[in-house]
């Protein structure tokens, strides 16, 4: 059964961005022993992807020299014209997160949808239930400030399904979100 999981790393303090809009807190965290094997390993379970026009605007910023999710059909959700990414299956929108989740469905094929980045479009897809997982790296930082893991409520309580630790101090917690599907 495709499930929708929010992959995601947050601040000590549930922030997934600096007051910038910045991940150099996170990225220094990057050569952490264990970490890109289990990055790997979730991203091979992924069939679809959706993601909002700032983070798709964030990858396109870091002037990658191919898409980091190849093979992977994108949803961005945006009501701006924004440019594509050579060899990539982007698909742009404007459409309520609802109608196209049952489209990211049919394209996983089997596998999960990953709800890729910014807390407002995660927010859209828990109030309609949408959510299933949230796989949540807790990062050992303090920001005081920035953007919010999740600016919605949940059902809860969440279910904890799993813990992972990592060197450096970094926690990966696995939640199942009770949904009305």
């Amino acid at each position: 059964m495709t499930r929708t999981q929010y992959f995601v790393a947050a601040s000590l303090d549930g922030f997934i961005a600096d007051a910038a809009g910045g991940l150099q807190w996170l990225f220094q965290f990057n050569d952490v022993e264990g970490l890109d094997a289990h990055y790997k390993a979730f991203l091979a379970g992924v069939g679809a992807l959706a993601m909002g026009a700032a983070t798709y605007e964030f990858v396109l910023g870091e002037k990658l020299e191919a898409w980091p999710y190849a093979g992977i059909p994108t949803w961005v959700f945006t009501h701006r014209e924004l440019p594509g990414f050579p060899g990539a299956d982007i698909r742009f929108t404007a459409d309520d997160v609802g109608a196209v989740h049952e489209e990211m469905v049919r394209a996983a094929s089997g596998k999960h949808i990953w709800l890729v980045g910014g807390g407002n479009l995660v927010a859209q897809f828990a109030r309609r239930g949408l959510l299933d997982e949230i796989w949540l790296g807790v990062i050992p930082v303090v920001l005081g400030a920035g953007a919010p893991l999740l600016p919605a409520a949940l059902p809860g309580p969440l279910e904890l399904t799993a813990v992972t630790r990592f060197p450096r101090g970094l926690v990966e917690l696995r939640y199942a979100v009770p949904t009305s599907r």
